[in-house]
């Protein structure tokens, strides 16, 4: 639990880093913004944001319930 305590922390901490853009992301918002729209360089920021994470708390999520079964049937099949 620890370990998983860890990883969100410094998920956490450097996320003011990954607000990175790609270039398209990028292309679009510098459009909007010369136009005088500055809403929508925050939205693409968060989009992306989520984009990046899911995937690793997919990941994490499995390899806990994984980690659980495996220490559950150890259990199980120590007691015979």
């Amino acid at each position: 639990m620890s370990i998983l305590t860890g990883v969100i922390f410094l998920l956490v901490a450097k996320a003011n880093i990954a607000f990175a853009q790609c270039a398209m992301c990028r292309a679009t918002v510098e459009n909007n913004v010369s136009s005088g729209e500055t809403s929508v360089g925050a939205g693409l920021n968060y989009g992306i944001m989520y984009l990046f994470a899911a995937p690793y708390i997919l990941a994490m999520v499995i390899g806990y319930f994984w980690y659980k079964n495996s220490k559950k049937r150890k259990l199980q099949t120590s007691k015979f």
